[in-house]
């Protein structure tokens, strides 16, 4: 273990105490050691967005992230988002809208869009797609994805 190095994060509101390797990134702590899997691995260079989570109130690509760096943060992942086993109101507009298609960038999109709608709870349809931009959909559900993120925002008057 003495090539390990330990770290303290907060994940999803729960405090976490690790020993991680210098070379492993976020995204590997996250799907490996914490069995949250979520966040997708795909293009490991930060061009997907497969892999977004929020630290600190900021959208990151985990897979760019190295697990030190985090140490003393505050990370939200996908399974963050939901709470006591009911889907946040986003989740639910993806749902309601048939945004998930294969379901694979849907994390990553979640993460940005929660994050969009935190910083502007009511985002016009050209702020969704700049605040998406870096999160790819292999399947070209952009449409609906922003109709989602809109329908959440809609929601959030009510």
């Amino acid at each position: 273990m003495s090539d390990t190095i330990p770290i303290q994060i907060t994940v999803n509101g729960r405090p976490r105490s690790l020993r991680v390797a210098s070379h492993h990134t976020l995204l590997d702590v996250l799907r490996d050691d914490l069995e949250l899997t979520g966040a997708k691995e795909c293009c490991l260079v930060g061009e997907c967005g497969a892999c977004t989570v929020i630290v600190d109130g900021r959208t990151v690509d985990s897979c760019l992230v190295l697990a030190v760096e985090v140490d003393g943060a505050s990370v939200t992942t996908v399974e963050g988002l939901a709470r006591n086993g009911h889907l946040s109101p986003l989740q639910q507009a993806f749902l309601d809208h048939g945004a998930a298609q294969c379901g694979y960038c849907i994390p990553g999109q979640l993460m940005s869009a929660h994050a969009l709608l935190g910083s502007n709870p009511h985002p016009s349809l050209s702020e969704v797609q700049e605040g998406l931009a870096g999160n790819l959909c292999r399947c070209g559900g952009y449409r609906q994805i922003a109709e989602a993120v809109l329908a959440a925002a809609e929601g959030a008057d009510q």
